[in-house]
């Protein structure tokens, strides 16, 4: 169930013996799209780097993370149907041009895209994406630039912000959409919902 607010999250223990190592958002979602494409429960993921070990304090350290004193925590998934196929990320999906430019819309389950800080209200175990929506000016991509890094971008006039277990998007046309850093496909239909605490990591 999603946490509320307020509410410990998390326990000690470390990564169980069929656990996997994964060192980045895009390797971790490599595991997670072949386990459910075969039908396979998701194994517990052990984080030694990307945005979703960021959000979560993790300290890139394997043997840590096998240890008593790491800390396991139950994170959402984000998937999404993209023109009708069926794709999952557990840190951030972007649909974008290069630099931003023209419409963009960001889907946040971790806080962090790299050094930008564009969820920040955003919490793996709410069971609520930050979903950011709209189209900057080149005046305005330059000052959300100066911004992005703390967070302090949002709110703005032009971006419409929300926090929602689902959002259907229709794009004035087709997006290269990126799942947790990976370019997947071009799509203008995209039907974005959480998982809620459907992956154990562990940092």
């Amino acid at each position: 169930m999603p946490i509320q607010q307020g509410e410990d999250w998390g326990e000690s223990g470390g990564l169980g013996a069929d656990g996997v190592l994964v060192s980045s958002d895009a390797e971790a979602r490599s595991v997670i799209e072949e386990a459910r494409r075969a039908s396979r429960p998701l194994p517990e993921l052990g984080l030694l780097g990307g945005d979703l070990c960021r959000t979560l304090g993790g300290r890139g350290d394997a043997e840590a993370i096998r240890s008593p004193e790491a800390w396991r925590f139950a994170v959402d998934l984000g998937a999404v149907l993209l023109d009708g196929r069926l794709f999952w990320f557990c840190a951030h999906l972007a649909a974008r041009r290069k630099g931003w430019a023209g419409e963009a819309l960001v889907a946040m389950n971790a806080a962090w895209w790299g050094s930008w800080n564009l969820g920040p209200k955003a919490h793996p175990g709410d069971g609520l994406l930050d979903v950011s929506h709209g189209r900057l000016s080149v005046r305005d991509r330059l000052r959300a630039l100066r911004r992005v890094g703390t967070g302090d971008h949002l709110p703005h006039p032009q971006i419409r912000y929300r926090r929602t277990g689902a959002v259907q998007v229709e794009l004035e046309r087709p997006l290269m959409v990126e799942l947790d850093g990976q370019p997947v496909q071009k799509a203008s239909n995209l039907s974005i919902r959480v998982e809620p605490a459907a992956l154990i990591v562990v940092v």
